[in-house]
């Protein structure tokens, strides 16, 4: 298959099972169940976007007790300070291998999500965070500081009529 996509110009891209049975050369891969995937893909010399359950799963819930249904009731929750405490850039890692990391997503599978505002309480204000915590170098982020920009930003959730969590 890489062959195959590689003649018409394009690069393997898979979840970090792809890990399981022999990485192509150029496959890239997407590091979701944890951090382990990612760290051995850029050991290998792979590029690896991170987006693990742990901290870049916005369908999972925010707080311990949701008043509707996630897919993850039964695995916890994620609330917003432990999405900003994610290092894209895991420790386990030396900074060569860190090149290899070329960046990471966030998630918001929908199969308990039936219309748009549950959409927008799910990802706001979590995505601020993700922003922030792909966009800022490790040692410029600040909790506190991010704390209080979050406060203006919720305004603006407000003023765009927004449905967030924590909006009471």
């Amino acid at each position: 298959m890489e062959k195959y996509l590689n003649a018409k110009g394009k690069t393997l891209m898979g979840w970090d099972e792809i890990l399981e049975g022999g990485l192509a050369p150029n496959a890239w891969v997407m590091s979701w169940r944890g951090e382990a995937g990612g760290i051995q893909a850029a050991k290998e010399h792979h590029n690896v976007i991170m987006t693990p359950t742990t901290y870049a799963y916005i369908d999972y819930q925010q707080a311990k007790k949701e008043d509707s249904v996630t897919i993850s009731d039964n695995r916890g929750f994620l609330p917003i300070e432990k999405v900003y405490s994610w290092k894209i850039f895991p420790d386990a890692l030396t900074a060569e291998e860190k090149k290899y990391v070329q960046g990471g997503q966030a998630n918001l599978w929908t199969e308990y999500i039936s219309n748009s505002s549950k959409v927008e309480y799910m990802i706001f204000p979590r995505v601020a965070a993700v922003s922030e915590v792909l966009w800022t170098p490790q040692e410029q982020k600040n909790w506190d500081n991010f704390s209080k920009r979050l406060e203006v930003q919720k305004k603006r959730y407000d003023l765009w009529g927004t449905n967030y969590f924590g909006k009471n």
